[in-house]
Parts: structure tokens; C-alpha cells; sequence
């Protein structure tokens, strides 16, 4: 059994990292909080977005969308990672790390490269995957704006043919303990279709449909791109929590265990103290 000061060196040293893991634990409930309402808010004009560009499409004859849904024979696949600058998050970052593996081996026999947005997963991917661009900066000043530039940056490499396919991967927010992997088509475009027949009502349209469509199209996959980097940030907050929260109950329960041994060991040396007293007391009168 341990002596008293290893045990007493123990307790301190596991109740000063229970007190770090607890105020980061607070810390990210706060950040989630406002991350949460941001990706909530977004959704609904996301999605409105996305129905009126499928609105438009429906309603024209032929194909819409011009070289954005080229569907080119698959040679080069770019896979855009979004991961955290910090880690501590649980499995957030190495999920998104195994998927990227996964889509990797599904492109077997193509080449595929990485886009990294995220320090993790560009410290991780950098050492199985050709890197082709990172954004590790972003999350610190996370706006619409400075997503754009990255949503062009990737959408000049597919028109330019650089790349015959890009996906997002990221961690959508369900919940502060639910985080989903998902993967997206980011270019080309999925044809546009639509089993319901939809009346976009008396409009007069200026400029045209086609026009509209085409202006619609780059905003979308900037907002698409943005909705993703707004999940995945939210998603980490909510991961971060709930990983903090499980080490601060796992403190706890080890610190009560080493209580429970010191004052074991504690009872134990007190009472051969009281024993060899005792014998020498006996000694003496004997």
C-alpha cells in the first residue's frame, strides 16, 4: 500500500485537475450556448434557400445549374475535413479523421486530396493524406464573409476542372451529446428534381429563371459550406462539454476512492501505533 504522502500528493493532484476539467466544462456551456443559437437560427434559411433554388429549377425545362452540375468521370476526389484548432472534445475530431479514411478507401484507385479546415485535423491528416489547403483561423473569426472566400476558393477548383468531386465532412449539432458525421456532395450540383409539382405563383421574374437559378447557385454552396463550419462548431462545444463533464465525474469518483484508501491506511498506522504502545507498556511491566 502506498504511504500517506503519495496518497495525500494523489488527492491533491486529481482535485486540482477535477477544478480544470470542471471551469472547462462551464466554459464550453457557455460558448455552446450562443454556437447553438447561431446554427438554429441559420436552418430555417438554409433550407429556405435550398427550396426556392429546387422551386426555380422545377419549374424550367431542360438542364439548370451550367458548368456547377457538370458530372465529369471521377479522377480526382478533394474531401474538405472540418475539424476543431483544440482537442479534449471526446471523439469529435477522430470521427471526422476515420471518415476521411473511409471516403479515402472508397476512392480506391483515384487520387484524393484533402482540404483541412481545423488544426486537428490537419495535424492528423497531414501525415497519411496530400494536404492540399488548410484554414485553421477561421473559428476565430467565424462570419459569413470570410466562409465565402473559402466556398470560391473550392468552387474555382472544381470549374477549373482541378478536381472532379468535392466533399464536405463534418459533425452536424443534434445535440450537446449527439454529434452526426455526415458527407456531402459539395460539387457538382445533384441534378435537380422535384416529384411534386409546385406553383411558384404569378411572378414576374427579373431577370429570368435561368439567371436567377445561376446567382442562386453560388450563394447556396456558400451558405451550405457556412451552415457545415457552423455545425461542426457547435458540435465541438457540445462534445467538449459532455467530454469534460464525464472527466469531471471520473475525478470524483477517483478522488473519493483515494480518500477512502488514505483513510485506511491512515486507520491502519494509528492503530499498530496504539498495538506497539500497547506491547511496550506490557514489556514494562513484565
Amino acid at each position: 500500500m502506498a504511504n500517506l504522502k503519495e496518497i495525500r500528493n494523489r488527492i491533491t493532484s486529481v482535485s486540482s485537475t477535477m477544478q480544470i476539467t470542471s471551469a472547462m466544462k462551464m466554459v464550453s456551456a457557455a460558448k455552446l450556448k450562443k454556437a447553438q443559437d447561431a446554427i438554429t437560427a441559420m436552418r430555417p434559411y438554409a433550407e429556405k434557400l435550398t427550396e426556392l433554388l429546387q422551386d426555380l429549377s422545377a419549374s424550367l425545362e431542360g438542364e439548370v445549374g451550367g458548368d456547377y452540375t457538370t458530372q465529369r468521370e471521377v479522377k480526382k476526389v478533394l474531401l474538405v475535413a472540418i475539424t476543431s484548432n483544440r482537442g479534449l472534445c471526446g471523439a469529435f475530431n477522430s470521427n471526422i479523421i476515420k471518415e476521411i479514411k473511409n471516403r479515402t478507401a472508397f476512392y480506391q484507385g483515384k487520387q484524393v486530396d484533402v482540404f483541412a479546415i481545423g488544426k486537428k485535423g490537419n495535424d492528423a491528416l497531414s501525415k497519411t493524406h496530400k494536404v492540399h489547403g488548410h484554414h485553421n483561423a477561421i473559428f476565430d473569426h467565424l462570419t459569413f464573409e470570410n466562409v465565402a472566400g473559402i466556398a470560391d476558393n473550392l468552387t474555382e477548383k472544381f470549374l477549373s476542372g482541378e478536381y472532379d468531386r468535392i466533399e464536405l465532412i463534418y459533425n452536424q449539432f443534434k445535440n450537446a451529446a449527439t454529434q452526426i458525421v455526415q458527407t456531402e456532395q459539395f460539387l457538382p450540383l445533384a441534378p435537380i428534381k422535384s416529384d411534386v409539382t409546385t406553383s411558384t405563383g404569378d411572378y414576374i421574374y427579373e431577370p429570368s429563371k435561368e439567371e436567377i437559378v445561376l446567382t442562386l447557385i453560388p450563394k447556396s454552396l456558400k451558405t451550405q459550406l457556412y451552415k457545415g463550419i457552423r455545425d461542426s462548431f457547435a458540435s465541438e462545444h457540445g462534445a467538449r462539454m459532455t467530454a469534460m463533464h464525464k472527466a469531471t465525474d471520473n475525478a470524483t469518483e477517483l478522488r473519493n476512492q483515494l480518500k477512502l484508501t488514505y483513510n485506511k491506511a491512515r486507520q491502519a498506522a494509528i492503530t499498530s501505533e496504539i498495538l506497539e504502545i500497547v506491547g511496550g507498556a506490557e514489556a514494562l511491566n513484565g
